[in-house]
């Protein structure tokens, strides 16, 4: 309310100082011919600074402002895959029962194209993925999530995820399936029921997870070639990857 108040007052002013100026242009010169035409020449081009100032200029603003954010955005997503993103994604695609038919497309290298990496990008939205619970390693899952769920929560306060729902909505699956782990002692002698419900949590995880990973590296190919070839080398499908260049 008070500041709806500032806003009347400042307009007002600044009606009042106009009006003002212009009586004293009248009393000095005595000529409301001259004032007329340019007041009615003033208002003529107020249709065009309009445009100018909302359309163009207010559109080259706000696509600075989100070239900006996205990069910011993109510098939090390789971190979060630095530090955590990228052992979990062995982690959790060590459940995957179907992990033989998708190894092979998740190996990229540097003459693939963007639209190759959209090819496999409907491939991971549409594969199939089925969870064994008792496949992986859950107790390796449980530790490692206990042991990044700080950095999780981190990445979960950062505001310049904000404007990504999909990849804030992974987080928000991974740092689920990190609760629902960490609140049980133990992962060990689960009954039948438990271990379906995990493997759901796990699933929903996973499958968000390895779509957001193979986006960022399209992203790293098209706009930073050097991180994308330290991404092929320590590619977590390509069983011959290795970080040393030979």
């Amino acid at each position: 309310m008070k500041g709806v108040r500032w806003q009347i007052l400042l307009s007002a002013g600044l009606i009042g100082l106009s009006a003002a100026l212009y009586y004293a242009h009248f009393t000095i010169f005595k000529d409301s011919h001259h004032i007329f035409i340019y007041l009615l020449g003033d208002i003529a081009f107020i249709p065009i600074d309009v445009l100018l100032v909302t359309l163009i200029i207010h559109q080259i603003i706000t696509k600075h402002e989100k070239q900006q954010m996205r990069k910011k955005m993109n510098m939090v997503i390789g971190a979060f895959f630095s530090e955590s993103g990228m052992q979990l994604l062995r982690i959790l695609a060590s459940f995957d029962k179907n992990i033989g038919s998708l190894k092979q497309k998740l190996v990229f290298d540097k003459n693939w194209r963007q639209k190759d990496f959209d090819a496999v990008i409907n491939t991971l939205k549409s594969h199939v993925y089925e969870i064994d619970a008792q496949k992986g390693d859950m107790a390796a899952l449980r530790g490692f999530l206990i042991l990044h769920r700080a950095f999780l929560l981190g990445l979960l306060e950062n505001s310049n995820l904000l404007e990504h729902e999909d990849f804030t909505g992974m987080l928000w699956a991974v740092f689920h399936l990190a609760d629902e782990l960490s609140a049980r002692a133990t992962v060990s002698g689960l009954p039948a029921a438990d271990l379906d419900h995990l493997a759901n949590d796990i699933k929903r995880a996973y499958s968000i997870l390895i779509v957001q990973w193979f986006l960022y590296m399209k992203h790293l190919q098209k706009y930073y070639p050097y991180l994308f070839s330290l991404a092929m080398r320590t590619n977590p499908f390509d069983a011959s990857a290795s970080v040393m260049i030979e």
